[in-house]
């Protein structure tokens, strides 16, 4: 009674002003032990901010006491220093000070039905819409999916997705790919473009949304995630780090009416900052104007109002000066959404609207946490300047009769180039690649043209959630994109099968196609045989599979007679290739990603050699499903659980992708892991047959080699204050050994030697750079700096991060497992 009773109170009561604790030091490690009550509105009695002024009366209204205390709170009811911390206060730099002066202005003269206004969703043209003040010069701001590209809209670009932007592991290219997507977005009015992602970050491998992020290390992703939202913004758009935070699975991420809540993300304290918050700390480095909270719960606390989120990880620990905006109908509560952080809800009311400012005046919600709301929403509209001359919405229906509005300029080549870039080549033997003007070639399987029929959804290519559900591949069609609002909608699609035929038709080849047979006619003059396989994914359904039986036939078929068959796989993360991978006539092997609407062109130009392969895995590929463990899978209720409040413990700690497989079979350095024309070595070579992995993290071949030489490593010139340690500089001079120029990337890992602990992984990726093109025998010199957020590790009792003394190794090498140059720092 007591819990509930602090519930009503806290609901319906203004309550005393409280002495300001030392918060900080109250924070306990998060999971199933931690100490402290957390309170929640959702099942509460009668609340204010009810939408429906009714009790759930359905298993989901079953008891969530045992819960409380695991999620700890940060609210101002109870921590009051937290609370005006956690107020954006515009501090981080010179023009977010001016920001804040500007929206502080109009929220002065705004009343609470005003403020109200611009904090909640209404009916409009875009995906998202806020309310206006026009007496004040506040318009509507429009929000608009998607992190790849404009989603349902005509004259608009289809980018590459996220995982196969990553894979290019080229910061140029990043930075590019940000600042076009932002003019796009910039071009037809769209004040707030929703992207980009790094949650999911990629826990779980058959994660239905893992394509749209920007892959499963948290450095490489954190990268990608600062270059594009400084891309966007630097374009005029307000970009929206997404999904705010642990939304690592699609089976269960929402409240089920007749089912119960959304699965839960039980996670360490550790982990949470050291894997899955830390690719957005370097978003919010670049000024990232909104943050979007997710579905499902964490520690048993929704993400949209979970206060130690919001108000305490992202608002206060990481100096958050934006808004956060809700996951489209992800709101789960009212007065417990607005005092833990919430800022904006979308797409309409929700619990919100009237309620809201009914609670303002009844003093559940204080004033200053609605003037903070609304504050930020406009600090971050001032912030990317676009209270001036901001062009006006130019956002229809595919139903609505109007001009056209192109705002796709020169992004065709740039995604050609990205296209091509992110391709990775991950086995070629014999030299088979480049193709060298071949004069009789197959072509198999149906990802290698266009779907014919991909439009009965206007707004979603390839078909929507009404169709889409459980989908393992793409079929009748070349898979350039995944679903849900991800996904984008291209102008046109230039299919393999269309750019091969220009090809051939310059170099008078034959050609000979078969897109449906998983048998097709042997051609015994073929001299190649290319066969082209996709692995489909999407929001609102976790992955069935990592391979298709139908497409493994196809691909044994074809390789009993064809002596120089090349695989080419368009997936939207892994597949398994082990059922053929080694057949001797399997001479090749693509991973050709999500590349965009250029699909066509930017293989071609790898497997002719216009482009030397310079893609490097993003994930590690196993050599089953089952060698992934726990990490396959999505959550489920077991026997023993209550299936209304589900969970999913991550267990594994740091311990994902490359991370685990290190774990599980640690391998030292090794010189080359993978001869440089890529001969893959067989099962039964050395001790391979006790390894699970097939290709690592990192991996990816090219049509030249490089070598390793001469690694040195320095402490830089001190920065005030003096305590914090000096960066470190890393030196590697590289030597391209080849006989064409070529690109290569080279990374660094780093551990700590003395001091690691057991929950610390074997190795952690912490740089990486792009080195070429460089002539055969040139010698260039890569340098890359250490940061101290990557050499520290979170202290779960002291809240803080922490540069441990000791001894550091490092390696420098071309993937997770292939490391050429090992060093030591000392700290």
């Amino acid at each position: 009674m007591d819990i509930v009773r602090s519930v009503y109170d806290w609901t319906f009561q203004k309550l005393p002003k409280p002495k300001p604790p030392h918060w900080r030091r109250l924070w306990m490690p998060w999971g199933r032990h931690a100490g402290q009550a957390v309170l929640s509105t959702k099942t509460a009695v009668t609340s204010v901010l009810c939408a429906t002024c009714s009790l759930n009366t359905g298993p989901e209204a079953a008891s969530e006491l045992s819960y409380y205390g695991r999620s700890p709170p940060v609210y101002p009811s109870q921590l009051t220093l937290s609370f005006w911390e956690a107020i954006g206060n515009g501090t981080t730099n010179a023009q977010w000070a001016a920001a804040y002066r500007a929206a502080r202005a109009l929220v002065s003269e705004m009343t609470v039905d005003e403020l109200v206004n611009i904090t909640r969703g209404f009916p409009g043209p875009c995906a998202g819409n806020t309310g206006e003040i026009p007496r004040l010069g506040i318009p509507s701001l429009c929000f608009a999916d998607g992190p790849a590209g404009i989603r349902g809209q005509e004259f608009v670009s289809a980018f590459p997705a996220g995982i196969h932007l990553a894979a290019t592991w080229d910061r140029e290219l990043m930075y590019q790919y940000g600042r076009a997507l932002g003019r796009e977005f910039y071009g037809r009015g769209i004040n707030v473009a929703l992207g980009p992602v790094a949650g999911p970050l990629g826990r779980v491998v058959r994660g239905g949304r893992n394509w749209e992020g920007l892959s499963n290390d948290p450095y490489l992703a954190g990268v990608a995630m600062g270059l594009v939202t400084r891309g966007m913004q630097d374009a005029g758009v307000i970009a929206t780090p997404k999904h705010w935070l642990l939304n690592e699975q699609e089976y269960r991420r929402r409240w089920v009416a007749g089912e119960g809540h959304a699965v839960s993300s039980n996670v360490g304290d550790r982990t949470l900052h050291e894997l899955y918050a830390f690719p957005f700390m370097d978003a919010l480095r670049e000024g990232a104007g909104a943050v979007m909270c997710s579905y499902q719960r964490a520690n048993h606390s929704y993400a949209c109002q979970n206060s130690k989120l919001l108000n305490g990880v992202l608002k206060t620990e990481l100096g958050f000066e934006g808004f956060v905006v809700s996951d489209w109908d992800g709101q789960m509560s009212g007065v417990a959404s607005a005092n833990a952080g919430l800022d904006l809800v979308m797409p309409g009311a929700g619990f919100w609207g009237e309620q809201l400012a009914q609670a303002v005046r009844n003093g559940s919600v204080a004033h200053d946490r609605l003037r903070d709301m609304a504050t930020r929403i406009l600090a971050s509209w001032h912030y990317l300047q676009q209270e001036h001359s901001f062009p006006s919405k130019a956002v229809y229906t595919n139903l609505d009769r109007h001009p056209p509005i192109d705002v796709q300029e020169d992004h065709a080549a740039l995604i050609r180039t990205i296209g091509a870039a992110g391709t990775v080549l991950v086995k070629n033997l014999n030299h088979t690649l480049p193709l060298r003007k071949p004069r009789f070639l197959c072509v198999f399987g149906y990802d290698a043209t266009v779907n014919p029929a991909p439009w009965n959804n206007r707004d979603r290519y390839g078909g929507g959630y009404d169709v889409n559900h459980g989908w393992n591949t793409f079929l009748n069609g070349t898979l350039i994109t995944g679903g849900g609002s991800g996904g984008v909608t291209p102008p046109y699609v230039v299919s393999p099968f269309q750019a091969l035929q220009e090809r051939a038709a310059k170099d008078r080849a034959v050609l000979r196609w078969d897109f449906v047979s998983d048998s097709p006619t042997p051609y015994p003059n073929a001299e190649v045989c290319l066969v082209f396989l996709n692995a489909y994914a999407s929001e609102s359904f976790d992955r069935p599979g990592l391979r298709d039986e139908w497409g493994d036939r196809l691909v044994s078929n074809v390789a009993g007679w064809c002596k120089r068959t090349v695989v080419v796989v368009h997936s939207a993360g892994v597949r398994v290739v082990d059922p053929w991978v080694e057949h001797e006539n399997v001479t090749a092997v693509v991973m050709a990603g999500l590349p965009g609407q250029e699909s066509g062109h930017a293989l071609v130009d790898v497997l002719y050699g216009e482009v030397n392969p310079a893609g490097k895995l993003v994930y590690t590929v196993a050599k089953s499903e089952e060698a992934y463990g726990p990490l396959l899978n999505s959550s489920v209720p077991g026997p023993d659980d209550n299936p209304i409040f589900p969970n999913s413990d991550f267990e594994e700690g740091l311990f994902i992708d490359y991370r685990y497989f290190d774990k599980l079979h640690p391998r030292q350095s090794r010189s080359c892991s993978h001869p440089p024309a890529g001969e893959l070595k067989n099962k039964n070579d050395d001790d391979d047959d006790d390894d699970p992995v097939r290709f690592e993290f990192g991996f990816g071949l090219s049509y030249t080699s490089f070598s390793y030489t001469n690694l040195s490593i320095s402490l830089l010139t001190p920065s005030p204050p003096a305590r914090i340690p000096r960066p470190v500089y890393i030196g590697v001079p590289g030597s391209g050994i080849t006989k064409v120029t070529g690109d290569d990337d080279t990374e660094r890992e780093g551990e700590e030697d003395e001091v690691w602990d057991d929950a610390a992984p074997v190795r952690v990726l912490r740089g990486f750079e792009k080195v070429g093109p460089l002539a055969p025998g040139q010698v260039r010199e890569v340098g890359m700096v250490l940061r101290r957020r990557d050499l520290s590790v979170w202290d779960v009792v002291a809240q803080q991060w922490r540069l441990r003394r000791g001894v550091y190794k490092v390696w420098v090498g071309a993937s997770s497992r292939d490391l050429r140059l090992e060093g030591r720092l000392v700290i």
